[in-house]
């Protein structure tokens, strides 16, 4: 690897890190462990592929785009190793580890990890604090309609939320 390279690996380890960390935690509904396993997989991913990085968009949306296929292989994965349902598995891990987290951070983890894996991956990013146009270019979709989905999205945390006081 050229130590070009090797600068841009490190630039991006220290500044997407915690949003790395953030969008594997709401895959992975809270379950601290396995968003560190998995963060650091997202990481030999980007390191792997860093050659192929031709910046036609930008390097937190490349990054981005590495976290969301590595949690969805791992997903499927796991759906492939257990015969009990993988959401079954995820929501006793996730109301058995208690960690560094408050209630309410595991509650609105649990709610994420309950919506469909797009909706997951929009919410991780609104909680990020990407802007729609961001969010659009990663899912490939027009800041308008990012938007619609934002507020539907919101509205099924809500529900989601209530149901479980």
């Amino acid at each position: 690897m050229s130590k070009k390279n090797q600068q841009f690996f490190d630039t991006i380890y220290r500044q997407c890190y915690p949003m790395v960390l953030q969008m594997c935690l709401g895959f992975m509904k809270g379950d601290t462990d396995i968003a560190n396993d998995l963060s650091q997989e997202v990481f030999i991913n980007i390191w792997k592929a860093i050659d192929k990085f031709k910046g036609k968009s930008s390097s937190k949306t490349w990054v981005y785009r590495i976290t969301v296929n590595t949690c969805l292989q791992y997903i499927r994965k796991e759906k492939k190793k257990s015969n009990i349902p993988l959401e079954k598995i995820e929501g006793i891990l996730a109301d058995e580890h208690s960690g560094s987290k408050t209630e309410q951070d595991q509650s609105l983890y649990r709610a994420i990890g309950k919506l469909e894996k797009i909706d997951r991956l929009i919410i991780m990013m609104v909680l990020e604090g990407q802007d729609y146009d961001n969010i659009s270019n990663v899912l490939g979709i027009q800041p308008t309609n990012v938007r619609v989905k934002i507020h539907r999205i919101k509205k099924r945390l809500k529900k989601i939320l209530d149901n479980e006081q």
